[in-house]
């Protein structure tokens, strides 16, 4: 593809480019810069004329200030005029400027200056001086910055003589900012220039490169630049480089923090992945009968806030607990490693069950068959094939859980007690002592267990092959389970669900008490206060999310199909850019927002963009992992033999690829709707006064011991949830590829 053609084309359509890109941006800035000086001047000409009458020194020194409010920034030095050596001196004034003006006053410039305002006429220097505006009490931190220098003439009352003069130092902080925004824009352009030419005229599929790039401008513009602007305060103490700020947080006091996160990461992976497994092979292997209400129950936990569970868990078995306290007396508590690790369990296993459930859907029973037929038993069918097979879901639902668990904070702020965990220390760094750096810099030591175990599972994953789906599925399913062992499984799934319902009925007990542990008389005020305080909110929440789920579905799957069946420079690079935010606290996506986007460029807080930009970032890396679970189970032979009858790559995914990933294109819109509604930890930093969050109204009636009120707005986001799955299944019907029938064997 590098032909001396092409190589001419390229150097000559960059080299006009390039030019043309530097013109635009040497006109704009000096048109910029010579209105911005323009208008300075004017604006400082009818500031002198509200200068006070005489000469008093105490009037100028209140007036002089004011300055700031008609230019940003600005500094003036009164000078009176004194008789006795026929000139002006300085009379009062900003310390900058008299820095400025006593370095130099025996300058030809300056003296030309105060000359010309003797006769009555403003001047404005040439060039741009070096000002230390630390000088000045108000300001916090040492700067000095280029600034324009005015002098302009105090006229008295006869209009015909100057009584003083005003040297004006205005900072070039808008012309700075502007040509920086210019040179920005304008570096982006040619790079997004070059790089679309670079993909026309070297790569054989342009379709493709194009993908790859648009996938590359948003994990760079998204993710990489945001992390960036955490990672560069957290080296940052007053505005100078330091390495103090990791220096403390790789002391032996959040090293333990460290390990207490590792600790209940892996239990809660484990554990959960476990239940996930029991949960989806029962659904999907077995005949077990009531399916979509063990599938429904089985969800609810990840279609609620993420501290609900963690409040219901405290109102039943806390200290003053309704089971453990009323009615049982017991003495134990539920705060610390073992209720934190039930809570995060019971919350988090939907996520391996999800992923765990369409990896089994997909599973071709005639290998399974074919086993059973040369006298294998059940068991060793199950231990040789079924397992083997569904490692890809297993091990991508570890992952899940286990990156969840490090990121979770709203669990361990509510259950923790002495038990310390990196997450909580993060937040509070952040929002109790508002140090940005040191929050960033802890919860980017979440990353080093994250890559880790990211890249083990991918080692594991690329050794073995795990095609099943040939482009000849099986519509039969032979049951590996005995029925006293499904009988087993059913026992200890709704043993779960049992006490997961028991949860759940507390906060529906909840909307209808007036104080739950205290007051428990029946009332129904709760609904009529909630709902009237939280329209607004229910409104924002419900669109955004619906904004959302499709975007994130459908980008999921493309990258999914990028990475799984495509060679391009920098894959790997991608795939991790992609699944670094599931690793971080969402307090730290969320200051790093603020951070990286409440400025321009791309100037986004307060908007709804940047909470949709949010919920797609942040579930990006669920939909990719269950996009690359189900593209490894399916032969690439039927995508090659669409590609050699002429489709291209947008119709091989929209005939081919997405209706046999449908399970997991579903799974990964559903997760992103119910993550998107029930977000609260990066969400928290970003709504503003148009755009609101029911989940932050939820958690502000929690902490004001609101129960009540916060217990209806729960019950009203599962129902809206739970509704718009229902919705989801009628509108994007299975096409039934991947249903299995059950026969006894």
């Amino acid at each position: 593809m590098f032909t001396k053609k092409r190589i001419l084309q390229f150097c000559l359509a960059a080299v006009v480019f390039l030019l043309a890109d530097f013109w635009i941006y040497q006109t704009l800035s000096a048109n910029f810069q010579s209105y911005a000086e323009q208008r300075n001047f004017n604006e400082i000409e009818l500031f002198a004329r509200t200068a006070p009458e005489g000469q008093d020194v105490q009037d100028y020194e209140q007036w002089l200030p004011t300055v700031k409010s008609i230019i940003p920034g600005a500094r003036a030095l009164y000078f009176s005029y004194d008789e006795s050596v026929f000139n002006f001196v300085p009379a009062t004034g900003s310390p900058t400027a008299m820095a400025l003006w006593n370095s130099n006053r025996g300058s030809a410039e300056f003296n030309k200056a105060m000359e010309s305002v003797y006769y009555l006429e403003p001047m404005k220097l040439s060039r741009m001086f070096q000002a230390d505006y630390s000088k000045d009490p108000d300001e916090n931190s040492a700067e000095i910055l280029g600034s324009q220098v005015f002098f302009v003439p105090v006229i008295d009352e006869t209009g015909y003589q100057a009584s003083g003069a005003i040297m004006i130092l205005v900072p070039d902080v808008s012309v700075t900012g502007f040509q920086s925004l210019l040179r920005t824009l304008l570096i982006a352009a040619a790079v997004f220039f070059l790089a679309v030419i670079t993909v026309i005229l070297f790569t054989r599929d342009p379709m493709t490169g194009f993908m790859v790039l648009a996938l590359f401008v948003i994990v760079l513009v998204f993710i990489a630049y945001p992390l960036f602007e955490a990672v560069r305060l957290s080296f940052l103490k007053n505005g100078k480089f330091t390495l103090e700020i990791w220096k403390e947080c790789l002391s032996p006091t959040y090293i333990v923090a460290l390990w207490g996160s590792l600790k209940l990461g892996v239990l809660t992976a484990t554990f959960s992945t476990l239940l996930g497994f029991i949960f989806a092979f029962l659904i999907e292997r077995t005949s077990f009968r009531q399916k979509k209400l063990m599938t429904t129950l089985a969800t609810m936990p990840v279609i609620s806030p993420p501290f609900s569970l963690s409040l219901s868990i405290i109102l039943l078995f806390g200290n003053n607990g309704l089971i453990s306290k009323q009615l049982l007396h017991l003495n134990t508590s539920i705060y610390g490693l073992g209720g934190l690790t039930l809570v995060e369990v019971i919350g988090m296993f939907p996520i391996a069950f999800l992923s765990i459930s369409g990896v089994l859907r997909q599973i071709d029973s005639t290998v399974e068959d074919a086993s059973l037929d040369l006298s294998a038993t059940k068991w060793q069918t199950f231990r040789t094939i079924t397992l083997p097979l569904a490692v890809p879901g297993i091990l991508s639902g570890w992952l899940l859980v286990f990156t969840n668990s490090l990121a979770d904070f709203a669990n361990p702020l509510l259950l923790s007690g002495d038990y310390r965990v990196l997450s909580t220390e993060a937040y509070m760094l952040v929002t109790g002592r508002s140090n940005l750096g040191a929050g960033s810099a802890l919860s980017f030591l979440l990353l080093m267990p994250t890559l880790t175990a990211f890249l083990v599972q991918r080692f594991w994953v690329a050794r073995k092959s795990y095609v099943t789906v040939t482009g000849k599925p099986s519509t039969v399913l032979t049951e590996l389970t005995s029925t006293p062992v499904r009988r087993v499984l059913e026992v200890i799934s709704w043993a779960v669900l049992g006490f997961i319902l028991a949860l759940y009925l507390t906060i529906f007990a909840g909307c209808f008490v007036k104080n739950w542990g205290i007051d428990y008389t029946f009332t129904m005020a709760n609904w009529g206060e909630a709902l009237s305080r939280g329209w607004t909110s229910i409104r924002d929440t419900v669109t955004l999310a619906a904004i959302a789920t499709p975007i994130a579905g459908l980008l999921a799957m493309m990258a999914a199909m990028l990475i799984v069946r495509k060679k391009f420079p920098g894959k790997r690079l991608l795939e991790m850019l992609i699944m670094t935010p599931y690793a971080i606290p969402g307090t730290l996506i969320g200051i790093s927002y603020i951070l990286a986007f409440n400025k321009p460029p791309i100037l986004l807080v307060g908007t709804g963009a940047i909470i949709v930009i949010n919920y797609v970032i942040r579930e990006l890396p669920v939909g990719l992992e269950n996009g690359i679970t189900a593209l490894h189970q399916i032969d690439p032979s039927i995508e090659e033999a669409a590609a050699d009858l002429g489709a291209d790559v947008p119709t091989v995914f929209r005939t081919i690829v997405l209706p046999l990933v449908r399970p997991a294109f579903l799974s990964s819109m559903s997760y992103t709707f119910v993550r998107s509604m029930t977000a609260v930890s990066a969400i928290i930093f970003l709504i503003s006064a148009r755009w609101n969050h029911l989940t932050v109204l939820i958690f502000n009636f929690s902490e004001n011991l609101r129960f009540g009120l916060a217990s209806v707005l729960s019950f009203v986001l599962i129902v809206i949830v739970l509704g718009v799955f229902a919705l989801m299944q009628v509108l994007v019907k299975d096409d039934k590829l991947t249903q299995k029938t059950i026969s006894a064997r």
